[in-house]
């Protein structure tokens, strides 16, 4: 069986197809290409696959590091290799699920990924600090034009992730390769789930407030301790509720915050991968796996 990647916003459904398809395909192990299910304990608010699920089908790059650890992209792809080496030594097939793009990208294109530097990454956080993601962004316009346009002002991480590779290899961020905007051709079948707007908001609240009822304040009620990572901070919804476990905001207004944030977060999923014409789209309107599971199956045969 040919490789399959099962993408798309959150709350899509992806696990549950990725699930449906193993279950009926012995020999798909699934491998994650989710930026936050790599840290350990941060699990109902990532959404990872319940233990149920890991039992009846292996899954990969979960609970790679702690979540004080910073992991990377390079980090991610060094790890998607072994793994699909290992995979494929046993006779298997890898089944990619997730919502990562720029990991996806990793995985299947083995780009040229840019290396780090602490020290120049450390002074422009601090700038974000005192003067704004949006100054930093414009100097990034001047730099490197074409990385800036591929990113909102607002996004202050990637922002300072550009700048950084900028100044610290004197390299242009969009030069490393095969680069963004290229898609070559690929042996991994790509389909992403799309809903209509209205109601991919619907499963997003739904989701939101499902994980809230079973444990996810006292998931991060757990996590106060730890000095989370640069990359583990960007998990969406712990910052907000932090503040609820510390008394500082109301559950329900966390809880709007934690939304929006969600949906602003899916239309940029959703845009990210519509540039890639290599992916099939899936229109969903009810049931996930009902819907998807007929079209997969013809782009496998």
């Amino acid at each position: 069986m040919r490789t399959l990647a099962v993408l798309g916003p959150t709350a899509s459904g992806k696990s549950a197809v990725a699930m449906a398809l193993a279950e009926g395909h012995p020999g798909l192990e699934i491998v994650s290409i989710d930026a936050m299910q790599v840290y350990r304990g941060l699990d109902i608010g990532t959404a990872k696959p319940s233990a149920d699920d890991r039992r009846q089908v292996p899954h990969h790059l979960l609970d790679v590091v702690e979540p004080s650890e910073e992991f990377t992209v390079a980090r991610f792809q060094e790890s998607f290799v072994a793994v699909r080496r290992d995979i494929e030594s046993r006779g298997a097939t890898p089944l990619l699920v997730g919502g990562t793009g720029l990991y996806l990208r990793a995985a299947v294109d083995g780009l040229d990924v840019p290396g780090n530097w602490p020290d120049v990454r450390a002074r422009l956080e601090a700038e974000v600090e005192s003067r704004g993601s949006e100054t930093l962004h414009a100097r990034l316009a001047r730099l490197d034009a074409v990385a800036a346009a591929r990113m909102e002002p607002s996004n202050a991480r990637r922002v300072v992730r550009a700048l950084e590779v900028v100044e610290g290899s004197g390299r242009p961020f969009s030069s490393y390769g095969p680069g963004l905007d290229d898609y070559p051709p690929s042996d991994v079948v790509q389909v992403a789930l799309r809903w209509p707007r209205n109601v991919l908001t619907n499963r997003i609240e739904n989701r939101i407030r499902s994980m809230v009822a079973h444990g996810w304040l006292d998931e991060v009620a757990s996590l106060r301790s730890v000095r989370l990572s640069r990359t583990a901070r960007a998990a969406l919804g712990y910052e907000q509720l932090l503040d609820v476990v510390e008394g500082r905001r109301g559950l329900e207004s966390a809880i709007e915050e934690i939304a929006l944030r969600t949906r602003q977060f899916a239309v940029r999923q959703e845009r990210w991968f519509r540039r890639d014409p290599r992916i099939t789209w899936i229109d969903v309107v009810s049931d996930p796996v009902t819907e998807s599971l007929p079209v997969v199956e013809r782009l496998l045969a």
